[in-house]
């Protein structure tokens, strides 16, 4: 009987030793946003299957790794309000639904915005630009009609999305054309009153441009000097393998931090493909036609490109957190490979690998990275 009960407590103690040196479930399930709660959010854009439920899968990832979202499509003024007396709200309801259930901090995206745009919106009934007058009215009751709706649920806007170009110029879009510069103060205006208590953010493309990022430095100025609200600047972040720089992205941030505003690092992703010229951004006008050679992984991506990959995206989180003084959000636009815009950007067909998680919803590498970087 003793040497019975000897075994059994040889038993428990390996059974306890095991059971110390196992992982508890807490620490199994430490995503990016338990990892970087706090330094900024990390957030990602949905698209419909996700705001829908029927990509469950996308869902999982996103409740367990992710503490922010964006609207990916379905705020842009053409889905949200194709007719003038008709507003679409079924998806913009659900994704806010969406955030609240998983305790987000919800951004609307994105209020006025040249491209996908209801063809109304800036024109007559003979396509003949309307006057500045009927402008300001449409575009306060838009802004007013969505941000009200969603008071006190939509944590912060997109308020105007792309309107400078690289060279510092004004974009020749309609809202410039019948307004000029004065429409992007107005559209901050009408979204403040709506919702005194909501963020309100300009957002762009390519700022690593001096030109571009002087004249949005001088718009933020404008804006303070007359009293109305802006509090971030979104900083986007569809980049390539060989562009930009560290340095170039880093003299961005620290450039608008110095203005005191928050930024934003949005639409976060990095295509591992060939790019057919460099700095394409993001107009979505831009196509270049299919070639073989700007599609070279669609059977998986060789291992030192992978490594390279995530080594780059690696750079730029290390570059994010040691900024985390002064970022505030930054949100991939997308969760899996599979549903990346950039597939279809800019040549139409690619097979893409652009952001953290893979086409089977797996983090890749560099996510543990960001979990647990290196000392």
């Amino acid at each position: 009987m003793k040497q019975i009960t000897n075994l059994l407590l040889i038993g428990l103690v390996f059974i306890q030793t095991s059971c110390s040196t196992t992982p508890t479930h807490n620490e199994k399930e430490v995503g990016l946003k338990d990892a970087l709660k706090d330094k900024f959010y990390i957030g990602a854009a949905l698209n419909e299957w996700l705001i829908t439920g029927k990509d469950t899968a996308g869902i999982q990832v996103l409740s367990k790794q992710f503490n922010s979202i964006v609207a990916e499509n379905c705020m842009k003024s053409g889905e949200i309000h194709p007719e003038e007396a008709h507003y679409s709200f079924t998806l913009p309801d659900q994704f806010v639904g969406l955030g609240e259930k998983y305790n987000m901090f919800i951004i609307g995206h994105t209020l006025i915005w040249h491209s996908q745009s209801a063809q109304w919106f800036c024109t007559d009934d003979n396509g003949e630009n309307i006057s500045p007058e009927v402008l300001k009215e449409r575009m306060r009751e838009h802004i007013t009609t969505i941000v009200s709706r969603y008071k006190g649920r939509v944590k912060g806007w997109d308020v105007v999305n792309e309107a400078i170009l690289e060279d510092g110029s004004y974009r020749q879009s309609k809202f410039y054309e019948i307004l000029g510069e004065e429409f992007i103060p107005l559209a901050f205006q009408y979204a403040h009153e709506a919702d005194p208590d909501a963020e309100l953010y300009y957002n762009d493309y390519n700022e690593w441009y001096p030109g571009r990022r002087e004249t949005v430095i001088r718009l933020i100025r404008t804006l303070k000097e007359r009293g109305i609200r802006i509090d971030g600047i979104g900083l986007q972040g569809h980049l390539g393998m060989e562009w930009p720089s560290l340095e170039e992205y880093e003299e961005t941030i620290i450039a608008y931090a110095n203005e005191s505003v928050k930024v934003m690092i949005t639409e976060f992703d990095l295509s591992i493909l060939p790019a057919p010229k460099r700095d394409l951004g993001a107009d979505i006008s831009t196509n270049f036609e299919y070639q073989k050679e700007l599609n070279p992984y669609t059977d998986g991506v060789p291992n030192d490109v992978s490594e390279a990959w995530n080594k780059r995206m690696n750079d730029f989180f290390t570059l994010f957190l040691k900024h985390s003084d002064k970022i505030s959000h930054v949100t991939m636009w997308g969760i899996s490979d599979k549903d990346s815009w950039k597939n279809n950007f800019p040549v139409h067909g690619r097979t893409d690998y652009p952001l953290l998680f893979d086409r089977n919803y797996q983090p890749k590498p560099v996510v543990q990275q960001i979990i647990t970087p290196s000392p």
